[in-house]
Order: C-alpha cells, then structure tokens, then sequence
C-alpha cells in the first residue's frame, strides 16, 4: 500500500506535468485532473478491499496449485509404486517361463533318453527275432536237406537193391521180415 501511495506521488511529479500550461492545482489543467481522478480510482478500489480480493483470489489460485502438485506428486508416487509392482511380477513371469523351459528342456532331454532306450530294446527284440527265424529257416532248411538225402539214398538203395536181388532172394527176406514182425507182436 506504501509502495503504491509512492507510487502516484512520483507519476504525480514527474517532468510530463510540469508541460501543462497554467497552476498545477488547477481543475483546467488535466494532469491535475489525471491525477485526481488516478487517485480516486485507487481509493475506490481500496475501498471495495479489492487488493484483498485479488490477494484471497491469488492465494485461494496458489492453493489450487499447490494441492493439485500434490496431487500430481502423490499420482506420480503411486505410479512408481504401480510400475515397481509390475516390474517385481514381469521379472517373476519372465523366472517362472526360465523355469518352465528348463523343465521342459530336462522333459525332453528324458523323453529323447527313453525313447533311445526303448528303440534299443526294440531292435535287440526284432534282431532276436530275425535270429530265431535265421535259425529256424536253418534247422529247416538242415531237415529238408536231410530229408532229400534220405529219399535219394533210399532210392538209390531200392536201384542198387532191385539191380542185384534175385526173386528167390527177394522172397527169402519176405518171409523173414514176416517172422520177425510175428515174434513182436507175440
């Protein structure tokens, strides 16, 4: 208030009014007259308390600005709070996938071992397998060999027998062989 009242006295005093023709104080000079009716317009503002007003304008704006930087800083908090939380469960998810793959992975590794291990099995079984039908094809084969000689030694006995027996000779082994199937059935 000082410094307004200060103020009007030096634009009162300044080197414009002097330029004005005729007394200062006088209501025909209109500086006089700019100043008297400067100076009644502050003293209406002042009295309607309208620096006061301005100042209750001007605190109740300072804080209106001050609560929403609080509100700023608390919402600005909470994001940090919100964006630590999601970053303490990103880096849980991304251990829990680690863990997931290494199990898969240690899955797999097992499943590839026994699926090793049961072809192993499976071609020992199937060469076993092969093995057995090699031998029996074999001891087939051995038989059917065995008997084709059989049939041809006996075919060639019954040749060399029927070249050199005689009916008389032929008749004597008859009557032998008749006897001794009689003596196995008695």
């Amino acid at each position: 208030m000082r410094h307004l009242f200060a103020l009007t006295l030096a634009i009162g005093s300044a080197s414009p009014a002097f330029a004005a023709s005729g007394p200062f104080f006088s209501l025909h000079n209109t500086n006089f007259v700019v100043l008297l009716a400067f100076l009644v317009f502050i003293g209406v503002l002042f009295y309607f308390k309208v620096p006061g007003m301005i100042g209750g304008m001007l605190d109740t704006r300072a804080e209106g600005i001050k609560s929403e930087l609080d509100e700023a800083r608390a919402l600005r908090e909470e994001a940090q709070t919100i964006l630590a939380s999601y970053e303490r469960k990103q880096k849980d998810v991304q251990d829990q996938a680690e863990r997931i793959v290494a199990v898969a992975r240690e899955d797999a590794a097992a499943a590839a071992e026994q699926a090793k291990l049961d072809l192993e099995k499976s071609i020992a079984r199937r060469l076993a397998a092969a093995e057995d039908q090699i031998a029996s094809a074999q001891a087939s084969a051995v038989k059917e060999v065995r008997d084709r000689a059989i049939v041809i030694a006996v075919a060639a006995a019954n040749d060399v027998i029927a070249k050199q027996m005689t009916a008389a000779e032929g008749n004597r082994l008859i009557d032998a062989a008749i006897t001794e199937v009689d003596a196995k059935l008695h």
